[in-house]
């Protein structure tokens, strides 16, 4: 075994059904959440389909470039399934049948009362020096090779059988050849700011971060709804690399003390039920152009039973004034998509379900609805307690689906803001 650690990797998903909409890659997300844990940094990723000369192009341009490269998929027993082929042929080693790997795979057909198809034998072709790597939820076995100074692991696509291997992988061979360095990272999450706003207020912040020891990687990056600061530093000391994120952590709470609403990986949904949870208050929704998605994003968090009580979707005027008791003559003379209509459908939900806590959002999701006085993307939201009621009017970017993300959004951040007694600091309020 080379000495030499393995601190750069690369990772390469093979399958043609890799590149439709109706699959996707997720294999890269465990594999490079595994090798993180142990210091090995991911520099790239590629999804390559069933094809033998680009996935032998791609896999040379990576063995060139990282320490370690990681093949996913492209190992069953059908002609389309590539990947040992192309690699041994890349490595210029020989591919041998191993009769152990033959028979393993025999006796598990045999166990289930079928005859294993001579197919299956190209399961069992293991490139000179390669190490085999078990499967026990399938028949094709990784694969393990060293070739010079860097290694190269090659591992089924089915998620149930990558997921062990590459775990036994991590515990048993490239843990020790990481070289004993720590990757660590933190995500913060902030609400209510732009992108651009976000790097303008954080930069001079973070900025100074690559000069300090450990330093610390910063990248942004835009989630509909929300901004996301992911913070990353590399060293052998895990206290050492934790003081350094905790410290950074706190420089930006200091300059977005109101919008840094997680640091710790929770969600705003699950941020804001805890607030409730501890408050032992309830909530109640009503949404017009959000459809019911701010309850859905409650609920999606386990255990908001406790704190959700109902929600009304109340997409027509008709709705509003039923179901809510908004006065049919403040739609006549606001409009439904108002700031006073807001807060009465909020008032109005809250009276109903006898709650501490109450939304309401009303909208132009689009693309059609629109006027130069009320364009598409304009949404009212209000927030209501027995003490307090917020109602602010905004101007959301994008199409239909956008503008509905958005709202739900800032629906629940600004329950959080109210609970919080935090100004309603969004750069997206129309003014």
């Amino acid at each position: 075994m080379s000495g030499v650690p393995l601190r750069r990797a690369a990772i390469l998903a093979v399958g043609s059904e890799l590149l439709m909409t109706s699959r996707l890659d997720t294999n890269s997300l465990f594999i490079t959440n595994a090798l993180n844990s142990i210091g090995i940094e991911v520099v790239f990723k590629s999804v390559i389909g069933d094809d033998r000369g680009e996935l032998g192009d791609q896999f040379a341009h990576a063995l060139r470039r990282v320490d370690l490269v990681v093949l996913t998929g492209g190992l069953g027993p059908t002609d389309d399934d590539l990947t040992r082929e192309v690699v041994a042929e890349q490595l210029q080693r020989r591919l041998t049948e191993d009769v152990g790997i033959t028979e393993a795979i025999r006796k598990r057909f045999e166990s289930r009362g079928w005859k294993m198809p001579e197919i299956n034998r190209r399961q069992a072709m293991v490139p000179a020096g390669a190490t085999v790597v078990a499967n026990p939820n399938g028949t094709a076995p990784g694969l393990w090779i060293e070739h010079g100074e860097k290694g190269v692991l090659l591992v089924p696509g089915p998620p149930r059988e990558m997921k062990p291997m590459v775990e036994q992988m991590v515990s048993d061979r490239l843990r020790a050849r990481a070289g004993g360095v720590l990757l660590v990272r933190r995500v913060l999450k902030i609400a209510g700011r732009s992108e651009s706003r976000v790097e303008e207020i954080t930069q001079p912040v973070y900025g100074r971060w690559r000069e300090q020891q450990p330093p610390i990687e910063t990248t942004i990056l835009a989630v509909p709804g929300q901004i996301e600061l992911h913070l990353s530093a590399r060293g052998s000391d895990a206290r050492q690399l934790a003081a350094a994120l905790a410290a950074g952590i706190r420089q930006i709470a200091e300059v977005l003390p109101h919008d840094l609403f997680s640091d710790d990986g929770r969600s705003l949904e699950e941020v804001v039920g805890e607030l409730l949870r501890e408050r032992g208050w309830r909530i109640a929704l009503a949404e017009s152009c959000s459809g019911g998605l701010a309850t859905s994003r409650l609920t999606d968090v386990s255990g908001s039973s406790a704190y959700v009580d109902r929600s009304v979707v109340a997409y027509s005027n008709d709705a509003k004034t039923e179901w809510l008791g908004v006065d049919s003559e403040l739609i006549a003379v606001h409009g439904a998509v108002s700031e006073p209509v807001a807060e009465a459908m909020a008032v109005g939900v809250r009276e109903r379900a006898r709650v501490e806590v109450a939304v309401a959002i009303t909208g132009i999701a689009g693309p059609t609805g629109g006027t130069d006085a009320k364009p598409v993307g304009m949404v009212c939201i209000a927030v209501t307690t027995p003490q307090a009621t917020t109602v602010r009017t905004f101007k959301f970017p994008g199409n239909r689906e956008l503008v509905k993300t958005f709202a739900a959004f800032t629906a629940i951040d600004m329950v959080r803001r109210l609970l919080l007694d935090a100004p309603p600091n969004a750069d997206w309020i129309q003014k």
